[in-house]
């Protein structure tokens, strides 16, 4: 049974979900949690007015962009959504999904999914008493700063959606947290998956020796540090870090091209390492992260990303792991995963599904979110047990807590 002690408030109003062809699967795992949940929970005050429409089977609501030949589009919602909490997901690099452009189909790219989201709250016209947009992958949250004459297109995103009657914008490891500096009195979190990554990792490698002479945790860049000391500070060992030289003279891909990754930190010789960022593009730093870290000897490598983009193919994770470049890729269920990634012996999939039906459970109820964003106590548990006994179990809780933390 959920943890009720934080949950006997009365709602904001009646929960409502929106998920966006770009987050069906999240969006149903989601609802099924919170439906479940509601149904056991024990609520004396659940036949109140004020908790009409509390326990339901399904709390997501119907909702489309249909679009016409010529490429534009509207949003439509199906379902009543007067004095609702709306909850809107939304998954904007989920280029799986394809539209009729003129006569031929075309990946849907970032800015419609965004559009999308913009078409939803304008079709609740209002009648919404709150709106929440879930954006795991935070639109154009890698333009997060201006070096020349550029756009800030995450800043004026952020602003455009609390113009807009957005109230909260829940993220996922955002590239630079920094960004919600856009909009300094509005509701902005930017959640990690760094429980959800060690409790993957410890129920996938049985045996891990978890202290400083067997394990060291590495950034592969400087930007990542802050998530590699995180992380290395609940198993107690070293932070090693790659910085890139840039060739400034030219642009490929819109990016300076990498000369070469140059390593800071002790020796990584006969050690389990891992390499974690916030995501894996077409994967080339990682890679050449991990082929520099075997160079020095490193045991075995796994490579942690929120986001598991994969943009230039999984060929050339294949190669790299045929080769024993690295050994795992631990990446999330925020974005949409490839199929065929999924097929691979080399990944696996930290579920964020729960997480994400926590938070709205919560928020739904304006209870605090406090404990959800500092996971140490969660974590340091299911490390102990892993001490103990080398694996840890699905049906584990921490003292005191309830079946949440699975």
């Amino acid at each position: 049974m959920p943890d009720q002690s934080k949950l006997v408030t009365v709602p904001v109003g009646p929960l409502g979900i929106v998920a966006l062809n770009s987050c069906t699967s999240l969006g149903d795992k989601v609802d099924h949690y919170i439906s479940r949940w509601r149904h056991e929970r024990e609520n004396l005050n659940a036949h109140n007015v004020e908790f009409s429409g509390y326990e339901k089977d399904s709390y997501l609501i119907q909702a489309h962009c249909p679009r016409f030949a010529s490429g534009e589009a509207k949003g439509a919602i199906s379902d009543s959504v007067r004095g609702s909490d709306l909850y809107i997901l939304v998954d904007v690099i989920n280029s799986s999904i394809e539209y009729n452009l003129g006569g031929r189909m075309v990946p849907m790219s970032p800015d419609d999914h965004y559009a999308d989201v913009k078409r939803i709250i304008a079709a609740s016209a209002g009648k919404a008493r709150r709106i929440n947009v879930i954006m795991p992958f935070l639109y154009e949250s890698r333009q997060h700063k201006r070096t020349s004459r550029e756009s800030l297109d995450c800043a004026i995103a952020l602003q455009e959606l609390v113009s807009m009657g957005v109230s909260n914008i829940i993220t996922f490891d955002a590239h630079d947290p920094r960004v919600q500096n856009a909009i300094p009195t509005s509701g902005f979190e930017s959640l990690m998956p760094t429980y959800q990554f060690i409790k993957c990792l410890l129920k996938s490698v049985p045996d891990l020796e978890l202290d400083n002479d067997h394990m060291m945790v590495i950034s592969p860049d400087e930007g990542a540090m802050y998530r590699a000391i995180y992380f290395a500070n609940h198993f107690n060992v070293d932070v090693g870090m790659f910085y890139k030289r840039r060739d400034y003279t030219r642009v490929v891909n819109g990016k300076n091209p990498i000369v070469a990754h140059e390593f800071l930190g002790d020796s990584v010789e006969g050690k389990d390492v891992i390499i974690i960022d916030d995501m894996i593009a077409s994967g080339e730093s990682m890679l050449d992260v991990a082929r520099e870290l075997k160079r020095r000897k490193a045991r075995r490598v796994f490579c942690l990303a929120t986001f598991g983009l994969f943009t230039a193919g999984v060929g050339v994770f294949d190669k790299a792991y045929e080769e024993g470049v690295f050994n795992m890729v631990i990446s999330t269920n925020a974005t949409h995963e490839n199929p065929e990634v999924l097929k691979r012996p080399w990944y696996k999939s930290a579920d964020l599904s729960k997480y994400i039906a926590i938070v709205i459970d919560h928020l739904n109820h304006d209870a605090s979110i406090s404990d959800l964003l500092n996971p140490t106590e969660r974590i340091m548990t299911r490390i102990n047990e892993y001490k103990k006994n080398h694996t840890i179990s699905d049906n584990f809780t921490a003292p005191g807590q309830q079946l949440y933390f699975l």
